[in-house]
C-alpha cells in the first residue's frame, strides 16, 4: 500500500477534517458575539438553554457533521480498500461538497421547522452513505 494509491482518500479526510473544525470554530465565534451581545443588553447567555437561533444553527452545522463522521470516515477508508480508492474519492468529495452546502443551505438562523432546501446537502450525504454501502456489499458477496 502506497500513499500515492490512496492520495484521493486522504485528501477528503483531511477536507472532512478541516471542514469539521471550520464548523467548530464557527460555533466559537457565534457563541462569543452572542454572549457579548447579550451582557451588553444586561441579559444572561446560557449557550444550551437559550433557544437562541443563531447559536442553534451553528450547533446544528457542527453537530450534524460529527453524527455522521464515524460511518463517513469508516466506510470511506473500506471502500479505499477494498474497492477502490477512486470511487472513494469521488462520494468523499461528493460528501464534503455536501457538508459545506449545509451552513448554506439550512442559513444563519434555525427557525421553527427546517428549510426544504436542506434536504440538497441532506440526500447527496445519504446518497454516498448508501453508494459506500452497495459497493462494498456487491464486493463482499463477489468475493
Amino acid at each position: 500500500m502506497s500513499a500515492r494509491t490512496f492520495t484521493g482518500p486522504l485528501l477528503v479526510t483531511v477536507a472532512y477534517v478541516l471542514v469539521y473544525y471550520l464548523l467548530v470554530t464557527n460555533q466559537l465565534l457565534v457563541k462569543t458575539r452572542l454572549r457579548r451581545a447579550y451582557r451588553a443588553r444586561g441579559e444572561a447567555f446560557d449557550r444550551y438553554f437559550s433557544n437562541d437561533r443563531e447559536m442553534l444553527a451553528a450547533d446544528r452545522y457542527a453537530g450534524n457533521m460529527l453524527e455522521h463522521m464515524p460511518a463517513f470516515l469508516v466506510l470511506l477508508w473500506l471502500n479505499a480498500i477494498f474497492v477502490g480508492p477512486r470511487g472513494a474519492s469521488v462520494g468523499g468529495a461528493a460528501y464534503v461538497l455536501s457538508r459545506v452546502a449545509y451552513p448554506f443551505v439550512m442559513g444563519r438562523r434555525l427557525g421553527k421547522g427546517v428549510p426544504t432546501r436542506i434536504m440538497f446537502a441532506t440526500v447527496i450525504g445519504y446518497a454516498v452513505i448508501c453508494y459506500f454501502l452497495v459497493r462494498l456489499v456487491a464486493v463482499a458477496l463477489a468475493s
